[in-house]
């Protein structure tokens, strides 16, 4: 933070906050330097790890929030957002346990939106929107921002986030459902990929001047989208969605066909 520091702290990064480390630093404990008494989250932020990452800080072995500030020689324990584990006894920091999986994510990962949307998900993806509409949305809305880049991450806006390791699509959707433990919440063809909006069922005689002439008649569920309109059903690549789902999220579990596949 200074050229000449004045002050010492010990810290140790814990599971994947290793990821923003340099490699001497992962997965041990190093010294940081600092002039004053700047806040943990201060601390964190110069080190490299953006806070919407972290959801426990303990300083001397006491669980403490973001704006504890240091004076040298403590020891700083960083542990991830804890998705698996109970720890409503302690400094939670975030303001509510990440369970209605909401998210927003930056202009470079439209596919990944429409992964997530194929999967259930409330995804809001708009190629318009930049860093300060993103950290807006997120935390007004109450979404998890989703990003590959840390500084937007280091925002103080944003509250929840999540910076992807993984640079292709379908490895991002498979990291997401695994580092948030999302398995459970996949609701396969339940929301459109075009515009986000859920899908509900209707009976056919109601869009059948909609419907291709050859499949009249011959179709089981249906499905418009409360947003755009557009109909969905089985059709002749759904299997082939199936087939995507399963590669994605390593698991048949959840592929109950709510809605069908557009066609």
């Amino acid at each position: 933070m200074s050229d000449n520091p004045r002050h010492v702290s010990t810290f140790r990064f814990y599971e994947e906050l290793n990821d923003f480390l340099p490699p001497q630093r992962r997965k041990v404990a190093f010294d940081f330097a600092f002039n004053g008494t700047p806040s943990v989250k201060d601390c964190i932020e110069a080190i490299g790890v953006p806070h919407p990452e972290v959801d426990l800080i303990l300083v001397d072995d006491v669980s403490v929030g973001f704006d504890h500030l240091l004076k040298g020689r403590e020891r700083v324990a960083v542990y991830p957002v804890f998705e698996r584990l109970d720890i409503t006894p302690i400094n939670h920091l975030r303001p509510r346990p990440l369970r209605e999986s909401r998210f927003v994510l930056d202009v470079h990962l439209g596919k990944l939106a429409r992964y997530l949307r194929l999967l259930g998900f409330d995804a809001s993806y708009d190629r318009a929107y930049d860093d300060f509409t993103l950290a807006a949305i997120s935390r007004k809305e109450r979404r998890i921002l989703l990003t590959r880049d840390k500084g937007l991450l280091k925002r103080k806006e944003v509250t929840r986030g999540y910076w992807l390791r993984n640079t292709q699509p379908r490895l991002q959707i498979a990291e997401v459902v695994e580092a948030l433990d999302l398995y459970s919440a996949v609701r396969v063809f339940s929301r459109c990929m075009v515009c986000n909006h859920t899908l509900e069922t209707v009976d056919e005689a109601t869009v059948r001047d909609e419907l291709p002439a050859g499949l009249r008649g011959r179709l089981g569920r249906i499905s418009r989208c409360q947003g755009c309109d557009r109909l969905y059903w089985p059709g002749s690549h759904y299997d082939r969605l199936v087939d995507l789902v399963t590669s994605l999220i390593s698991s048949d579990a959840y592929l109950s066909p709510r809605a069908g596949a557009p066609d």
